[in-house]
């Protein structure tokens, strides 16, 4: 009886254990409901249109790069790359030195610019996710047995089913910047990346752009893999490049015009432009509103070989093809900007020049110069980015801004200068910026900036720095007046402010809604000994 009862005991055992490991985490408990109310109030507020005057109404040109750090411009830091357009454009406006975004993550960030609320509001607190674990066997052979460093992934009970995932995204019932545009006779126009949702709910062709020229995810090849003059280069130190490869050119890593889908064959920072340069044409006569949305310097590092050629004296394959795509991003904002001058649009055309996050160091790309951390992490080198404005004979020229700034002032300074009002059922962050720039006002844009990601949390003020880690406990406090790029920590001799900081935190916090998804990864970023890890 006894070998009998081992004999079964530990075929049943594994039997269990196997039950456990492939057990499935996806459920619908993360499903997404839609506020169809919230949808009715939007429609009931953006409709009808207003056949409004147009005569004081400026053009409006956002430009936008992708992972593109302040340290990899010359215009920030002199170890940065020559971009001769995007320093005039700074020397006929005004370079910001202290801009920050929401959020050191793509589609956050880009959430917060076009709402003009911080995404946390509405539940968009985290990367959108197009995989998650299947089950506790793929948690183990990633943790144990997979180098994917410096990812770790995170130990989940229930993930988000594929109806679930589908639906992550810009909530329908928010209020973009286009449609608040569109309602006034704006001509409204995306080309380039999204990033902010992928299903029929929220594609961009449902938030107020009357033409569409892009893709939806959070990367595209700029061409084809194997496309004659195009250098292609995948990096198997980078656990992120072989899904950016993954993708390809289908479903939401597909180009699309009018959100069909269409055969791209160009280069996609060139055709980006040429796009830009059309809806211009096409609406030279009439306001017009142009997100200008380029994916460089986004991996995958594809580069066309006349820019490769350029930069023969980088030795460094990696770093080579990257400053060649920044070259290549640069002449594409000159080919727009030059346009804007050709049809003399120049002085109607309020424009705006930013990057959605810091360098993204995990690439091997960049390593962000002096600045602390990059993409993902919430110092410097990952939510301080390049930030230029320029609106001729309206504001001043080659002057320096150093007060912070948030990319949330982005949609009220086009709001204010557009002369539009806005809906009073909801909250709004950012300021209007021309008032400041003119010095119209003493006072300076803000008194305090905030970020959270699940448990990683922070807050700026015009002296402090303030991080907190719920999971571990970790607080990190720098004075960033004197302590500019983050090397001490002064928490321990600052404890009343420290305290006082995070009581900032924790009352801005109360007027946030719940994650509509969860997160996915720790991100881990090492700091000489010391080392610190974020929500992803």
């Amino acid at each position: 009886m006894r070998t009998l009862h081992w004999k079964w005991f530990i075929p049943g055992i594994l039997i269990l254990l196997l039950a456990y490991l492939l057990w499935p985490l996806q459920t619908s408990d993360w499903n997404i409901d839609w506020s169809r109310e919230g949808e009715v109030v939007k429609k009931n507020w953006l409709n009808p249109r207003i056949q409004a005057n147009t005569t004081d109404r400026p053009n409006i040109l956002l430009i936008m790069a992708d992972d593109l750090g302040l340290a990899d411009l010359r215009l920030y830091d002199k170890d940065g790359l020559s971009t001769p357009y995007i320093d005039q454009l700074a020397s006929e406006g005004v370079k910001f030195s202290q801009a920050y975004v929401t959020s050191p993550i793509c589609s956050p960030s880009r959430a917060s610019i076009v709402t003009g609320r911080y995404a946390q509001r509405f539940g968009f607190e985290y990367q959108m996710h197009d995989r998650y674990l299947k089950n506790r066997l793929e948690y183990f052979a990633f943790k144990y047995f997979m180098n994917i460093s410096p990812w770790y992934p995170k130990w989940m009970v229930e993930v988000p089913d594929r109806e679930a995932i589908l639906k992550q995204g810009l909530p329908p019932d928010e209020i973009t910047l286009p449609e608040l545009l569109q309602k006034h006779n704006y001509q409204t126009g995306l080309i380039g990346k999204w990033h902010l949702g992928w299903s029929k709910d929220n594609e961009p062709c449902n938030f107020g752009f009357d033409y569409q020229y892009g893709f939806y995810q959070s990367h595209a090849l700029y061409a084809y893999e194997g496309t004659p003059g195009i250098i292609d280069l995948k990096i198997p130190e980078d656990f992120t490049d072989k899904h950016i490869w993954k993708g390809q050119r289908d479903g939401p890593y597909a180009i699309y015009r009018n959100c069909r889908e269409i055969e791209e064959r160009e280069y996609l920072t060139d055709r980006i432009a040429e796009e830009g340069i059309e809806f211009i044409e096409r609406n030279r006569d009439t306001p017009f509103f142009l997100w200008l949305s380029f994916n460089a310097p986004h991996t995958p590092l594809q580069a066309r070989e006349e820019y490769y050629d350029r930069f023969a004296h980088i030795e460094d394959p990696v770093k080579r093809i990257y400053a060649a795509m920044i070259a290549n991003l640069d002449d594409a904002i000159g080919a727009v900007l030059d346009h804007l001058k050709e049809l003399d649009l120049e002085e109607n055309t309020l424009i705006f020049f930013i990057s959605d996050n810091g360098g993204a160091e995990y690439t091997f790309t960049t390593n962000n110069g002096p600045y602390k951390g990059g993409k993902v992490t919430d110092f410097e080198g990952g939510v301080k980015v390049p930030f230029v404005m320029k609106w001729k004979g309206r504001i001043p020229e080659g002057e320096t801004y150093k007060p912070m700034v948030s990319s949330l002032d982005i949609f009220h300074t086009v709001i204010h200068a557009a002369h539009l009002p806005i809906p009073d059922d909801r909250i709004y962050d950012g300021v209007n910026l021309l008032p400041y720039l003119r010095g119209e006002v003493e006072s300076t844009p803000h008194d305090v900036l905030y970020w959270q990601r699940g448990f990683s949390k922070a807050l700026r003020t015009g002296q402090w720095k303030l991080f907190l880690n719920e999971d571990s406990g970790d607080t990190l406090l720098y004075d960033i007046v004197n302590d500019p790029l983050e090397r001490k920590n002064v928490a321990g001799a600052h404890r009343c402010v420290v305290e006082g900081l995070l009581d900032k935190h924790s009352q801005w916090s109360l007027n946030l809604a719940s994650p509509l998804w969860p997160s996915l990864v720790y991100y881990y970023y090492e700091d000489g000994k010391e080392l610190h890890y974020f929500d992803q």
